[in-house]
């Protein structure tokens, strides 16, 4: 999606504000799975995996705006596309250095609301939140991607990675997430 694209949908990419935080929960992340990645002697492996994912799980936003606060309080970077006001897209990205060399910073949240997928939104802010680890000297975005098939595609289709360097922390809470870095160039 070029801009121009972006402006002829009336759709506005600017930083949210902490307030506007809770707006995240409003989008909706639905999606019919059929395919899961998993990792097995190294490699991803595609099954079968059918499920409806029918928008956010039950406690995800009690459990994760605290978390999206602290990194906002902390100077995070917080990416929101609106179309009349209502927020379509959201790309968070943590400012905390991460991994053995402290080279590395989260891509916390990249999500689309489902009518707007597929439109080349999630790239714009993929790419927006590439050049901010840039200006950020930072070596590698660490993403701990939701392991269907749509999600990883997405990411591999950037130039996405397993991480060769997994972070333990972030592991533990999404051990069954597919754990990628996309080197900056």
């Amino acid at each position: 999606m070029t801009t121009a694209e972006v402006s002829k949908l009336h759709i506005e990419i600017r930083d949210i504000t902490r307030e506007e935080i809770i707006k995240i929960w409003a989008i909706d992340r639905g999606e019919v799975i059929e395919n899961t990645y998993s990792i097995q002697n190294g490699k991803l492996i595609l099954k079968p995996d059918y499920y409806d994912m029918k928008g956010w799980p039950s406690g995800e936003s009690e459990h994760y705006t605290p978390i999206l606060i602290d990194c906002f309080n902390r100077g995070g970077t917080f990416l929101g596309a609106f179309q009349n006001g209502k927020l379509i897209g959201i790309m968070v990205l943590d400012n905390k250095f991460i991994g053995t060399q402290k080279d590395s910073v989260q891509l916390k949240f990249l999500y689309i609301d489902k009518i707007y997928r597929k439109q080349g939104l999630g790239v714009m802010l993929f790419n927006k939140a590439v050049v901010r680890v840039q200006e950020m000297n930072a070596a590698k975005i660490y993403i701990s991607a939701t392991p269907s098939e749509n999600t990883v595609n997405f990411y591999l289709n950037r130039g996405c990675v397993l991480a060769k360097e997994l972070d333990r922390v972030l592991f533990e809470l999404e051990p069954k997430d597919i754990h990628l870095e996309y080197a900056i160039p």
